[in-house]
């Protein structure tokens, strides 16, 4: 019996998902709860698990491709049971009915009980079995830690992009059923000959327009790392293009002016967020620059103290420990407001979104009652917030519900900025880096560590006199961090 199997909403009345990867082709044998594709929402990568266990007999969507919730993606022949009721057509969210069926996000939840890549079904004439691969690698992209954000924009304007789902589906598909199906691929584009790379890489590479086939991995075991991908661009030469003169006259250089790519679902979803924000909400900025010598020597002290050298804490969590306290102080800044009930939503707790670059773009994921949290807490949540981040895998959950945000543009180097706000959030903190500039101190000219904060506030909420005060509130905590005593 064929199942179809079309796609859920994968949350939070999310309308559409873009397939990055399938890892599965037509004539594998699959279990339940299996992963057998890589699907982008607008808020994260997930991991999409097979309702049914069986064969999968046809791939309705290629990869690269947007789908809509409810339309068909997959099939699968699970067998003669003619009375089973055909669930995948009639019921698009069956998985996340069930807790086995749940779809996981990538790098949570149990691993698929075989431990390995899914085993193709044995055709006449194949002569070949292929085996299971081995377990799960962890990507080592040789990345810096420390930082909430920062991975570096690869250009892509010399690199064009790959036809999409040509990666998974071949020419089988569509043999017709009881004929021995010819694949017009080569042995080696079997499931467990695939390259070896985590999500990530593999949306790094579709963005890029890379085929990772023709990529070779230098992590463990095989495993394709983003700096891979990245090196294989310098190594690439573009197929079309503008041909021009080269020094020796023979005309043979390419140069591509310019290069097209498809608006993703996290860039509209961020671009649609912007404009509403830049739009609707009128904002205002505030700039402050301040001493932080104190807290930078607050920080080595603790560094040097056995009991928190192991805590991870850092200027940023000093900052938002600062903004969490100065908030009690001024409440507006940590509100909303709601237009269509015609009403001023006053939030009693914070939860604190860190603006993240990350490979996908722009995210906001917001640490839950940051107000409770001590500074060795938040060090705790701003690491965990930051690995989730970097490997694709932070929760949806994570990417709403916040209250205020902080935005470090210190990690690029940049003392100021204008940030603009969250939607639905009444400020947003911007913090730049910290340098050693000449400073009056005690009367006196001396090099001092010297921080500037930006604060972007929406007027309709939150008056001058009001961002103002909460300004000066966190400036005075990071100038002096015994002043927290006179605030609480």
């Amino acid at each position: 019996m064929i199942k179809v199997f079309k796609l859920p909403d994968l949350g939070e009345g999310l309308t559409e998902s873009e397939i990055v990867a399938w890892l599965v082709v037509p004539g594998d044998a699959v279990t339940l709860n299996q992963h057998i594709a890589d699907v982008e929402t607008a808020k994260a990568v997930v991991e999409l698990p097979s309702p049914f266990a069986g064969v999968v007999s046809e791939l309705h969507r290629p990869a690269g491709v947007v789908v809509h919730v409810g339309e068909p993606i997959v099939s699968f022949d699970v067998g003669g049971d003619a009375d089973t009721p055909d669930t995948g057509a009639t019921d698009a969210a069956a998985p996340a009915q069930a807790e086995k069926r749940e779809a996981n996000l990538v790098g949570y939840g149990p691993a698929v009980e075989s431990g390995g890549h899914p085993q193709r079904r044995a055709r006449p004439g194949d002569g070949v079995t292929v085996s299971a691969g081995g377990p799960a690698v962890a990507e080592a992209d040789g990345s810096a830690g420390g930082q909430a954000v920062g991975n570096t924009a690869v250009p892509a304007a010399s690199v064009g992009r790959a036809a999409p789902g040509t990666s998974a589906v071949t020419d089988r598909a569509a043999a017709a059923p009881g004929t021995p199906a010819v694949s017009d691929q080569p042995a080696a584009a079997s499931v467990a000959d695939r390259p070896r790379s985590t999500p990530p890489v593999r949306a790094l590479a579709r963005d890029l327009g890379i085929d990772l086939t023709t990529v070779t991995g230098t992590g463990r075991d095989g495993l394709i790392t983003r700096d891979d991908v990245r090196a294989h661009i310098t190594e690439s030469v573009p197929t079309t293009g503008l041909l021009v003169s080269t020094p020796d006259g023979s005309g043979s250089g390419v140069f591509e002016r310019e290069t097209r790519a498809p608006i993703k679902s996290l860039r509209k979803l961020t671009a649609k967020a912007m404009v509403q924000s830049a739009f609707t909400a009128p904002h205002v900025t505030e700039f402050l620059t301040i001493d932080v010598t104190p807290t930078v020597e607050l920080l080595d002290s603790l560094r040097a103290d056995r009991a928190f050298a192991d805590a991870g804490i850092g200027i940023l969590t000093v900052v938002a420990k600062a903004l969490c306290l100065a908030v009690g102080r001024t409440p507006a800044v940590n509100t909303r407001w709601d237009e269509s009930a015609g009403e001023i939503v006053q939030f009693h707790y914070v939860n604190l979104g860190i603006a993240a670059a990350t490979p996908r773009g722009l995210m906001v994921p917001n640490i839950v009652d940051a107000d409770r949290l001590d500074l060795r807490g938040l060090a705790a949540a701003l690491a965990e917030l930051t690995t989730a981040a970097r490997a694709g895998t932070t929760a949806p959950a994570a990417l709403s519900g916040g209250t205020i945000t902080i935005t470090n543009i210190g990690v690029f180097g940049i003392d100021a900025g204008t940030p603009i706000l969250n939607p639905g959030e009444a400020a947003i903190l911007a913090m730049g880096a910290i340098r050693s500039r000449p400073w009056e101190y005690r009367g006196q000219i001396a090099l001092r560590k010297v921080l500037t904060l930006s604060l972007s506030f929406d007027h309709r909420l939150v008056d001058g006199e009001q961002g103002s005060r909460f300004l000066a509130d966190i400036g005075t905590i990071l100038a002096d961090p015994a002043r927290v005593l006179t605030m609480v």
